[in-house]
């Protein structure tokens, strides 16, 4: 099998970069056009794509492993482990010699891009969804993504996997099992691992999660290390944090686990370049201005979540085109935060240093300020502001800080 026809080169560096990269279409004249055009254009910067060290390490473990699995698929051994899941599917003594390719999970907060980086991925060193071979004359699914059941079903996760190779390869494994009603798990487990040995390169299997709170959990785990040991097909295991919880119970779910794991991203460089891509897609008939200040308090408001950073972004845009405001600024933001987002907000750790936080009198926390937003004479930039433009001081101030008047 020649490896070339499946897969594209495996890439790195800034080749890489610039392949996962999505930058949507923009024209600057947008912002000359109607409410309509300019709400409907909005919806492009939910397509925004900037890589980053996660979604490098992503690609090269799904790449690896993926090359890993095809290379098993025309050896020696596997044409009797083709065998022992033939005796599988009719209920006669097999085992499983073709040894697993390997299982690994890729654990991480809801929200941080990881199925975003999974599917940037993969959609970068496959060629086609399915791959016609000649010699020898198989289909091959290069990478198959199937969901965990919410139950954990065993049986349930092989029928998915039957269900999405039927859309593939247009066949009908899936309605003749289903009709047949005396197909038992082992059989389906030998179905499955025959059909992986010949057309499946990786299997991402997604929300792994749904194991944590299930009686299924250990069973569906147990079925997926069966499958890895008679098909040598790479597994990946996709899901949240609470999976660590579960695969923390014994050695053998650990092992099952070893991979990828992350959390909130830090206020780095790479957030703090992201957010200033974000704002080149400008909607709203306004600049933006002060834009330090506004990539700190998305970071204070998001706790570095890039799907929440993106939605405050375009509610905030939003909400300021529908309402006449026309500008991106700490007023529509927080309007986007507590209206659009409430049911998140829980789970956000708004830090002291938000720029919400009110700004006293004494000189040690006005440095901070200045320090924490890397902005250079603010006052000042915002009395030329209010003189240039005619408008009043206090409202550009409640712009950026908690102000409250009292009489004297």
């Amino acid at each position: 099998m020649n490896i070339s026809d499946i897969l594209n080169p495996l890439l790195s560096g800034d080749t890489l970069i610039s392949q996962l990269s999505v930058f949507p279409s923009y024209d600057v004249d947008i912002i000359n056009k109607s409410e309509s055009e300019r709400l409907i254009a909005l919806m492009d910067i939910y397509n925004l794509y900037i890589p980053s060290q996660m979604s490098i390490e992503i690609y090269s473990k799904l790449y690896l492993a993926t090359l890993r699995s095809l290379q098993k698929k025309d050896t020696k051994i596997a044409i009797k482990q083709r065998y022992e899941n033939y005796n599988c599917i009719n209920n006669k003594s097999y085992q499983g010699i073709i040894g697993g390719s390997d299982s690994f999970t890729i654990i991480g907060t809801s929200g941080i891009g990881k199925s975003s980086a999974i599917s940037r991925a993969v959609n970068s060193f496959i060629k086609n969804d399915v791959i016609k071979l000649v010699n020898p004359y198989t289909d091959i699914i290069p990478c198959l993504v199937v969901q965990c059941p919410f139950d954990s079903s065993v049986k349930g996760l092989l029928l998915e996997i039957l269900r999405n190779i039927d859309n593939k390869l247009n066949t009908n494994y899936y309605n003749s099992v289903v009709k047949s009603r005396t197909a038992t798990t082992d059989m389906l487990i030998g179905m499955v691992s025959n059909l992986a040995i010949n057309h499946i390169g990786l299997l991402i299997v997604d929300e792994i999660q749904n194991v944590v709170n299930s009686k299924n959990g250990k069973n569906l785990i147990g079925s997926l290390t069966q499958l890895i040991n008679n098909s040598g097909i790479s597994i990946c295991m996709v899901g949240t944090p609470e999976s660590n919880r579960f695969f923390e119970q014994a050695m053998f779910l650990a092992r099952r686990s070893v991979g990828l794991n992350y959390s909130f991203l830090p206020f780095d460089d790479y957030f703090i370049s992201f957010c200033n891509v974000l704002f080149k897609y400008v909607y709203v008939r306004n600049p933006i201005q002060y834009k330090d200040m506004l990539i700190k308090w998305l970071y204070d408001h998001s706790k570095g979540i890039t799907a929440v950073v993106v939605a405050l972004v375009h509610d905030a845009q939003e909400i300021a085109i529908l309402e006449g405001l026309e500008v991106l600024d700490i007023n529509t933001l927080t309007k986007a935060y507590n209206n659009r987002i409430s049911l998140l907000q829980n789970y956000i750790d708004i830090q002291d240093t938000s720029v919400s936080s009110n700004i006293k009198n004494d000189t040690k926390v006005k440095t901070e300020f200045n320090n924490t937003y890397q902005s250079e004479n603010i006052i000042e930039q915002l009395v030329k502001k209010s003189k240039k433009e005619n408008l009043n001081i206090i409202d550009l101030l409640k712009d950026i800080c908690n102000i409250e008047e009292v009489c004297i």
